[in-house]
């Protein structure tokens, strides 16, 4: 099971495939650092959704390394912020600066936050290397420059150069190997954050040593997205409940008429060996019993509710059905650890939304421990103003679905091991 270790460390142990492997993330952590008088060199996450007049329509990811931004200023050392922000392509993208950040970060931590207009170069070098302890530094959006996501060594030697210490807080970016993640610990001390740590324990727990009964839910569109997981999820969960658009490919893969709902043609020979591999392990994929249909997927067509298999040809499912929610209930009652990734309907519409709101209110009342997994389904938690109510909620979308694949993280295993 995940534990911290004596000075702040985390420690990590899981099981992944067929039979037990081992793998240990035993990373320092940011406590075990000494952060007086130093310049610590922090990649968060800000890769914050801006509304068209590029105001910050959420600042979730912000608050979450509040807790790393304050410890390390209570430990008298002054702070540079790195970030990226959406996907501008190796060039300068004005809406893509950070400066909504840095004004939000400034109200939320109460203090006067600098925000510079690039992340290398001498005036960023020599603002950096004047800083005083409690001084709070954000750099320009990393990605503007093509040598980040390529983790150019000299791109990576300039960012180093502007601290002392590097610590990682930004654990939705911890699947890629980048020059802020990856790169900058060949040239600095690399420790983990707090969000980080968070992350590896609450996501670890579900590989390691889950109460059982273990319940995930599946949702999202696409099963390719979910693959690994639920390869992994088989040996590990009792029962694996499925909805969403990924619900159709299995549906057909088992002969059901479908309709015009959503299925990847290219995965259902897949989808039909997951369901066999499932009924070897023991575990039991949960799928639909009835759907909320339409014409078209918009707000104002005409719905209805038929049973499995009864899709007609020129209508498609655009969320679960009442005898699909009273199932998925029951077993979720029963539960003693949950994750949940992907809504189970087109919950951005109210049509559609009311599987998605029944499990997610559920399990906000649910007495298990309830981990939900980044993307979508954060988003379907916080419209419904119950994020406090579960467990923990993962600011890493492909980082969780990556981890819980069993797959390494570079971003975490570029850090230092605690000795």
């Amino acid at each position: 099971m995940g534990i911290f270790l004596p000075g702040g460390g985390f420690s990590l142990i899981y099981r992944g495939g067929d039979k037990l492997a081992a793998m240990q993330i035993r990373k320092l952590s940011v406590k075990d650092l000494d952060l007086k008088d130093k310049r610590v060199l922090v990649r968060v996450d800000f890769n914050v959704s801006l509304d068209e007049e590029g105001k910050i329509r959420d600042d979730t990811r912000i608050r979450a390394v509040l807790p790393t931004i304050k410890y390390i200023l209570e430990k008298g050392a002054s702070l540079i912020l790195l970030s990226h922000l959406g996907r501008p392509g190796g060039k300068v993208v004005e809406k893509l600066r950070l400066n909504p950040v840095a004004r939000r970060l400034e109200e939320l931590i109460g203090r006067p936050v600098l925000k510079m207009d690039e992340c290398v170069g001498n005036r960023v070098r020599q603002t950096t290397r004047g800083t005083k302890p409690g001084d709070i530094v954000l750099l320009e959006n990393t990605r503007f420059h093509k040598e980040e996501s390529q983790n150019n060594p000299e791109f990576a030697r300039k960012l180093a150069d502007l601290a002392d210490l590097f610590v990682n807080d930004a654990f939705g970016t911890a699947h890629r190997a980048h020059a802020s993640t990856v790169g900058v610990t060949r040239f600095l001390p690399a420790a983990a954050g707090l969000l980080m740590q968070r992350e590896l324990e609450m996501l670890g727990e579900l590989l390691t040593n889950p109460r059982s009964p273990f319940v995930a839910i599946l949702g999202g569109a696409k099963i390719s997205d979910k693959i690994g997981i639920l390869h992994n999820f088989l040996k590990k969960c009792q029962d694996i409940l499925v909805g969403g658009g990924m619900a159709y490919t299995f549906l057909k893969a088992e002969g059901a008429q479908v309709g015009r709902s959503l299925v990847e043609e290219e995965k259902i020979e897949e989808a039909r060996e997951i369901l066999k591999e499932a009924s070897g392990e023991g575990c039991h994929i949960h799928l639909p019993l009835d759907h909320l249909i339409a014409r078209e997927a918009k707000e104002g067509v005409g719905v209805k509710v038929v049973d499995r298999g009864e899709i007609p040809p020129d209508y498609l499912s655009l969320d679960i059905g009442p005898r699909t929610i009273e199932l998925f209930s029951g077993i979720i009652r029963e539960a003693k650890t949950i994750f949940w990734n992907g809504p189970l309907g087109m919950f951005e519409l109210a049509s559609f939304s009311k599987g998605t709101q029944a499990i997610a209110e559920l399990l906000a009342e649910s007495g298990a421990t309830v981990i939900i997994g980044g993307g979508e389904t954060v988003s379907a938690v916080k419209k419904l103003g119950i994020e406090d109510k579960m467990t923990h909620v993962s600011t890493g979308g492909g980082a969780s679905l990556s981890f819980l694949q069993g797959v390494e993280l570079p971003g975490v295993a570029a850090l230092m091991d605690k000795k």
